[in-house]
């Protein structure tokens, strides 16, 4: 289930709302603006990224940055006031998937929304930020170009400054794959520091793994992050849109059972509760959601119609099933809930 395209280039239109007004003495290291983007030429780290929003005219602003991060929901301001935001941001090489392409050095932000207006933005090393690393396939990574999107992709948009997400999630990668590049976990484990979150949601790609197996690399990612002074979190896969004829997803397709007849999701919860690591059921939180909204009204939230796409999420459901993953972290009380944004900004 490799699903790899090359970066798009888009045009960015000049936004007529759009004001940028750096203080040098207050904030370092100094943007460079042009049109919608925001160019900081800062090493990789983890930056803290402050913006203050607003301008004459009503406006609505969101920020994304390096390859299609959505790291600000779309925030609406009114006509003279001012908005104060802030988010951490991990900057990397390469930026997007780690088997990808370097991307741009440094940090760049991109406005987007309806009528972006910025009237000030400051970048500073982060001091105290806590890392959530995701480890999974292309239904998590950070997807080069449009319409893809993983959920990785947008679950910074709901976490404020403090903690970031640092996205190893590669197309196509199995648990098998997964652990033989080095340029995939060992690329994780050398970053990963005392009190980080590990998420780990890979499934789609172990159609050819044996439940042994699949089991066993499992238990060697979660060892290995413990190992580090990490916390694993073990994720169940976001369902396939694969219904039975009952409007049901009860079957092996959309709930991946492979073909040798391991059922992923439940050697994911077995091995959650034999090894004492937090679960997030994301099989059951999408299955529940997709069934609720029916054959139609669940197409929007895969690429459907656009790709024939049944596996594959589309940004807005992208966005959805972030925002369940957010609800759990908060659940389990793995992240403070004072550290999360609601879907009202």
């Amino acid at each position: 289930m490799r699903r790899r395209k090359a970066p798009v280039a888009v045009g960015l239109a000049v936004a007529a709302a759009l004001a940028v007004v750096s203080s040098p003495a207050q904030a370092r290291p100094a943007p460079s603006c042009t049109g919608t983007v925001c160019h900081f030429d800062v090493p990789p780290g983890t930056y803290d990224v402050r913006v203050v929003l607003g301008g004459d005219a009503p406006s609505r602003t969101s920020v994304s940055g390096e390859t299609r991060r959505s790291l600000l929901p779309e925030t609406p301001v009114g006509a003279g006031e001012r908005a104060v935001r802030s988010f951490t941001v991990d900057v990397r090489t390469p930026e997007g998937e780690p088997t990808g392409p370097d991307g741009s050095p440094g940090l760049d932000l991109v406005l987007g929304g309806a009528a972006p207006a910025l009237a000030d933005v400051r970048v500073s090393p982060a001091r105290h930020a806590r890392q959530v690393f995701l480890v999974g396939d292309s239904t998590v990574c950070d997807q080069p170009g449009e319409p893809y999107s993983g959920w990785g992709q947008q679950l910074p948009r709901y976490l404020r400054k403090g903690v970031s997400v640092a996205n190893h999630a590669d197309s196509g990668e199995s648990t098998v794959s997964y652990l033989a590049d080095p340029r995939l976990w060992d690329a994780v484990r050398s970053r990963v520091r005392r009190g980080d979150l590990v998420l780990v949601q890979l499934a789609h790609n172990d159609k050819t793994t044996d439940e042994a197996t699949y089991r066993n690399n499992l238990r060697t990612l979660v060892e290995g992050v413990r190992a580090e002074g990490g916390r694993p979190v073990l994720v169940t896969p976001i369902v396939r849109r694969w219904f039975n004829a009952d409007g049901t997803l009860d079957n092996g397709t959309a709930l991946l059972v492979n073909g040798l007849g391991v059922d992923h999701p439940a050697v994911v919860r077995s091995l959650a509760a034999d090894e004492d690591v937090p679960l997030i059921d994301l099989t059951a939180r999408t299955k529940e959601l997709v069934e609720s909204l029916g054959v139609e009204d669940s197409k929007a939230l895969y690429l459907t119609d656009t790709k024939r796409d049944n596996t594959h999420t589309s940004e807005y459901g992208a966005t959805v099933y972030a925002g369940l993953v957010r609800d759990a972290l908060v659940e389990r009380h793995l992240v403070p809930e004072g550290l999360v944004r609601g879907d009202g900004n």
